[in-house]
């Protein structure tokens, strides 16, 4: 498809030729027609959005996700799921209450309730409401790890559903799952941090230290904006972080990076990528991973600051939250693995 040389850079022009009146909100599905046209968007939706005439259609891409996996279920166990992974997705503010999920952890409940769903299936289960607790002991895995995250997803489904009264009774009451066994964090080698750390790429040199300095995830680093510098100070999360200095000397070459690469962008996020430089989004974790190279990970790089924190407070759970913002429970996790010599 091409459109008039006039419109192929005016995709905004194009889409307000969707309204039924001047005026109409345009539904956010439309746009997708841009993409056919190789168009942004993104873009054109952020600038609808903003001049309040969009209205966002469309089902977010775990509810379609979740479908395509649930679609070979009876219909009465499709509904009761969809359900659970609305009231996870959204929470509810009427009594039950429920705080509202992530999408990563409504994928991860349905990834491994699935299973035990599709063994209820086939021994001829047509609802949810049919599972007794045998059908749940049945379903369990041998495996220890796999058997606690069934478990634990099957409990979040059950409770959910019988808190709406769509189930009589939580078939798992009372059943043991186990806990997931603890994984002991590890270092990672220093060449891999120091070619990072050098990398001649500004965006992957700051990431690195950003992370291998001040312990950052991947969440922080996606939503830190350039108002949250301050000098030699960075505002995360009402935590103000003096940075250390070889962090500001890639700060500054980032940011003189930054300016001259898109000097016109009114991104307010510190990391930007070609893509988000024409909006006001932020990069999501995949280019963050995709950028830290395949030998390192956020999760990777913190956990190996928290080590080295621990090894040089001698194993204080107390000075590695407070530094680092963590909860009692995670920073143990780092201290245990920190014997004294005198032991």
């Amino acid at each position: 498809m091409r459109w008039p040389r006039s419109s192929r850079s005016t995709p905004v022009t194009i889409m307000l030729g969707f309204q039924s009146a001047p005026g109409a909100l345009i539904a956010a599905n439309d746009t997708t027609v841009l993409a056919l046209a190789g168009l942004p968007v993104t873009h054109a939706r952020t600038v609808l959005a903003d001049a309040g005439l969009l209205t966002d259609d469309r089902l977010p891409a775990v509810i379609l996700w979740a479908r395509r996996r649930l679609r070979d279920l009876p219909a009465a166990i499709r509904t009761e799921m969809d359900t659970w992974v609305h009231i996870t997705l959204n929470g509810q503010d009427t009594p039950p209450r429920r705080r509202p999920r992530t999408a990563i952890t409504a994928r991860a409940y349905v990834a491994w309730a699935l299973p035990a769903l599709t063994h209820w299936v086939a021994a001829g289960r047509q609802s949810l409401r049919e599972i007794t607790p045998d059908d749940v002991r049945a379903a369990l895995p041998e495996n220890p790890t796999a058997r606690s995250l069934m478990g634990r997803a099957l409990r979040s489904i059950f409770s959910l559903l019988k808190a709406q009264k769509l189930t009589f009774t939580d078939p798992t009451r009372g059943i043991s799952t186990g806990g997931v066994p603890g994984k002991i964090p590890l270092p990672v080698p220093t060449d891999d941090i120091r070619q990072a750390l050098t990398s001649p790429q500004p965006a992957r040199a700051l990431l690195t230290a950003l992370i291998a300095f001040h312990g950052l995830t991947s969440r922080h680093l996606q939503h830190l904006h350039l108002t949250h510098l301050d000098h030699a100070h960075l505002t995360v999360n009402d935590r103000s972080i003096p940075l250390a200095a070889p962090v500001m000397q890639r700060m500054t070459a980032y940011l003189e990076y930054r300016s001259q690469r898109w000097p016109a962008t009114t991104n307010p996020h510190l990391f930007i990528h070609l893509r988000t430089a024409a909006s006001d989004q932020p990069v999501g974790p995949l280019w963050i991973n995709r950028t830290l190279g395949p030998a390192l990970t956020p999760r990777r790089l913190r956990e190996d600051r928290y080590l080295d924190e621990a090894r040089a407070t001698a194993g204080d759970a107390k000075a590695l939250a407070l530094l680092f913002g963590l909860g009692t429970k995670a920073a143990q996790r780092y201290t245990r693995t920190f014997h004294p010599p005198s032991l």
